[in-house]
């Protein structure tokens, strides 16, 4: 594989480290809003079903994060192994560390929103939830 491979690897692995975030961010920020407008009092099965496609939206955006994250961190180790030495290629060796972000922290911020969110659902209100 080319250097210029690599690079253009790189890019798509970015972009889809960001597109994986957004589904996450935008049904988080949604649930957020509906919890506000009362989605603790409705009937427990709304309420298991919207906890469910948080749950599931989650699991699958943490996935496609992780593996763009460990494939971005791959093509880092090529481009070391190819010996290449440009300044793009030296960014992205450099950056490749930044993947254990993506990787661990944000799911882990993810995992204590939805949480938070678990928590203002189905809580009595006596321990802060919304019921």
């Amino acid at each position: 594989m080319t250097e210029h491979e690599l690079h253009q690897m790189w890019a798509t692995t970015r972009l889809h480290i960001i597109l994986s975030q957004l589904g996450p961010i935008v049904l988080l920020t949604a649930s957020v809003g509906l919890v506000m407008a009362g989605l603790g009092h409705q009937p427990t099965p709304i309420r298991l079903a919207a906890a469910l496609i948080l749950l599931s939206t989650g699991i699958l955006g943490a996935l496609a994060q992780f593996s763009a994250a460990s494939e971005a961190q791959a093509i880092s180790n090529d481009l070391i192994a190819l010996g290449a030495s440009s300044a793009v290629s030296r960014r992205i060796v450099a950056s490749a560390g930044y993947a254990n972000v993506v990787k661990f922290v944000t799911p882990t911020i993810f995992v204590l929103t939805y949480v938070a969110l678990l928590w203002a659902i189905f809580a009595p209100p006596a321990y802060g939830g919304m019921q």
